[in-house]
């Protein structure tokens, strides 16, 4: 049986991740290409209570190295549950969010230590990479706009500094894994950014001879 590919959306909040991800999905729909969606953190009965935790602004006061390692126990368990035994099937996996998010929020945002974190991540995932990974990019500004009268969550409140080390966070990574990862410009229209999402896709397929059509 063939392997599954696994791809994964990344970018700060107010990105388009949400409508990139549904417009994806619908592109693997009219392709008759079999999938599953995960979110991170969640995705599981017990990564679901974790993400109550997490995301609750009644626990401001988590300490940073907490909020890494319940991030990671919901990754874990989200990767051995679902992820592993969905790729190891032939299917597409698509989540939003993967470790780039912990590198990036708890490494960069928090200060973390990036080779502790990357350790971690390679536990927490059983050493599983992203064959592909999309990174929605806006600047603050247009956050701000997007993100408008929402409720935010306990990440979503931190100040700008740290949404500004965040996006920072992911160019970096990005930069520095050119073969894994995909900066799009979250600014133009929707059609645009889907139309080049399912192009890197659809090559990414030929790339490892993963055959959308049977």
């Amino acid at each position: 049986m063939k392997n599954g590919l696994f791809i994964t959306f990344e970018g700060i909040d107010g990105s388009g991740k949400t409508t990139q991800i549904a417009a994806f999905i619908d592109h693997l729909k009219r392709l008759s290409v079999s999938y599953d969606l995960f979110r991170e953190p969640g995705g599981t009965a017990i990564g679901e209570k974790i993400r109550k935790i997490l995301l609750d602004k009644k626990n401001m006061q988590m300490s940073a190295i907490s909020e890494l390692l319940l991030y990671s126990a919901s990754r874990h368990q989200l990767s051995r549950e679902s992820i592993i035994p969905a790729l190891e099937s032939g299917k597409v996996v698509i989540c939003d969010r993967f470790y780039d998010s912990t590198t990036v929020y708890q490494g960069f945002g928090r200060g973390i230590d990036l080779s502790f974190i990357e350790r971690l991540n390679s536990i927490a995932t059983d050493r599983l990479v992203p064959d592909l990974t999309f990174i929605l990019d806006i600047d603050l500004s247009e956050r701000t706009n997007r993100i408008g009268v929402k409720k935010l969550d306990r990440l979503e409140s931190e100040d700008a500094d740290f949404q500004r080390r965040v996006r920072d966070g992911f160019l970096k990574v990005a930069k520095d894994n050119p073969n894994r990862f995909v900066v799009l410009n979250g600014s133009q229209a929707v059609n645009t950014i889907s139309d080049e999402i399912l192009a890197h896709f659809l090559n990414l397929c030929k790339r490892k001879d993963y055959a959308i059509f049977e």
